[in-house]
Formats: structure tokens, sequence, C-alpha cells
């Protein structure tokens, strides 16, 4: 008998490890919901406010690029590889992780995007996407293009963490 109680706690010892370890496995959500607090900046709180459906959001205009193979695989500032084909963007100031709805106002094309990367370094303009959201917003031929951004939601601004690969 007592052989057989030794038997059962060590099994449900194991069980209750491999439920923990299993835990660790679960699925995150890819963007926080609800009523999430976040810090902004003096620069984005200088954006458009509009009542839209009962929702507040921010508003902006101006001039989009994109950029493609010199970035592709490398590192955006939130610390995510780059990939072209994503529908990601580049924002100056924007906290990174921001949802936004960009609309292309020369043939009214939109998609959501995530700000994950620092940009555009070009005198003039306010976003730079992804080679993948330029396509789809039909204006990889031109270069640029006027747009509309509207904040869905606002980021987290935090940065992936990296551990080192030491040689």
């Amino acid at each position: 008998m007592k052989q057989f109680a030794k038997s059962m706690l060590f099994k449900s010892k194991f069980l209750i490890l491999i439920l923990i370890l299993l835990q660790g496995c679960a699925i995150a959500p890819r963007y926080a919901t609800g009523n999430t607090k976040f810090s902004t900046s003096k620069k984005v709180k200088s954006f458009k406010t509009s009542k839209k459906e009962g929702k507040q959001r921010k508003i902006t205009t101006g001039i989009s690029s994109f950029y493609a193979e010199d970035f592709h695989g490398k590192l955006t500032a939130n610390g995510e590889v780059y990939d072209m084909y994503g529908l990601t963007a580049a924002h100056r100031t924007m906290p990174l992780n921001t949802i936004c709805r960009v609309t292309n106002l020369a043939n009214d094309r939109s998609l959501i995007l995530r700000i994950n990367d620092r940009g555009p370094f070009v005198k003039g303009r306010i976003l730079d996407c992804s080679y993948g959201a330029a396509k789809k917003l039909d204006f990889v031929n031109e270069g640029t293009a006027k747009v509309k951004i509207e904040v869905i939601e606002w980021g987290d601004g935090k940065y992936m963490q990296h551990n080192e690969v030491k040689k």
C-alpha cells in the first residue's frame, strides 16, 4: 500500500509539472484589448481628433513612402525582424505596436498596419510603409502617396527583448 501511495504522489507531481510547462506554451494575444491606457508623447497628442461612430480616433494626413530590400531581414526599432512583404510601417513618433488604418487618398484603398519601426527620415514624409503594404495600397510604381492615417489602437511602445548569443 505504501508503494502505491508513493507511486500516485509521484504521478500527480509529474502531471502538475507537465501542466505548468504546457501553460507556458499557450498562445498570447497579438494586440492588447480593452481599456488599456498607454502613455503618449506630446507630438502624438497633436493629431486631430474626430468622433466617428462613437469612438475617438486620431487622424493625420501626409506623404508616405515605402522601404523594401535594403532592410529585409534586419531588426526593426521594436526588435522584430523586418519582413518587406508584411503589413507594417515606420512612424517617427507613434508608440511602437500602434494599430492604424492607412488610406491611399488617390485611390481610396486602405488597410490596417502596425507601427513596428522608426522613420521615415526624409523631410516631408510622415510614414514609411513596408513593400507589402505599399503594394496593397497601390503606390509601388509612384514611390510615394498622400495618405490618411487613423489610429485604431495605441501601441504599448515596448521593444522585444532578444537573448544575446555568445560566441
